[in-house]
């Protein structure tokens, strides 16, 4: 099987395909003005898309990293996690605190899944 790099840049691509496993690069939000729980809404949503483009979906959700600027957010991000996976198979999670890339950025998530073709 060949891999596949999709939506790629000089940097990075937005999905890659091996092997039965889907790969997304790290989503963030994008309005700065937004609070944790806004900003884990809207990455969900580009995970959704993004699983939909690889031919998954949240159900095939194998492994989730996701990175908050402040643990004092933890129970916001989750609120809205919870809700989006709670019918749906549950991945392996980490959750840790890291410097972001801006400091605007309150929450990034990470997402490997499987698919079908």
């Amino acid at each position: 099987m060949t891999t596949q790099y999709i939506d790629s840049t000089h940097r990075m691509s937005r999905i890659v395909k091996n092997n039965g496993t889907v790969y997304l690069c790290g989503q963030t939000a994008g309005d700065p003005s937004w609070d944790i729980q806004e900003q884990t809404r809207r990455c969900l949503e580009k995970v959704d898309g993004l699983l939909a483009e690889a031919g998954s979906s949240r159900n095939e959700i194998l492994s989730t990293t996701i990175y908050v600027r402040d643990m004092k957010d933890f129970a916001g991000m989750n609120e809205v996690w919870d809700a989006w996976i709670a019918d749906h198979n549950k991945p392996a999670r980490a959750c840790v605190e890291a410097r972001m890339a801006r400091d605007d950025i309150l929450v990034e998530l990470t997402v490997v899944a499987s698919y079908n073709d």
